[in-house]
């Protein structure tokens, strides 16, 4: 089983997320090894979609400089739509929509 962290998304001039910045994760270690690598959002469903690998929110807190864990986040279907979920914890910030909009911070990611 793997397990990833999502630390920000790219949006489009509509505001649509269009890809996520993924780390792989070590979960033994509860830590990120990897720096983020984009996927475009049919890369990321595909990824989550296999039910070996699982997901998290990745949070920057500016206190402590340092990441820290949001929530799960699940494929979610609806119809012929897929799409990415955090799981309802009623906290916004580890809401994907308001993860750090790369679109902003940087055209490409490595």
């Amino acid at each position: 089983m793997a397990h990833y962290a999502i630390s920000g998304v790219w949006k489009d001039t509509n505001g649509t997320i269009t890809d996520y910045a993924i780390h792989n994760t070590n979960v033994e270690k509860n830590a990120v090894d990897n720096p983020a690598k984009k996927y475009s959002k049919t890369e990321a469903i595909k990824l989550l979609y296999n039910s070996q690998n699982s997901a998290q929110t990745l949070l920057w807190n500016y206190k402590s400089k340092a990441w820290t864990w949001g929530t799960s986040i699940i494929v979610v279907n609806t119809g012929t739509n897929k799409y990415l979920r955090t799981i309802q914890d009623e906290i916004v910030r580890d809401n994907l929509d308001h993860l750090i909009n790369y679109t902003f911070v940087a055209s490409t990611l490595s």
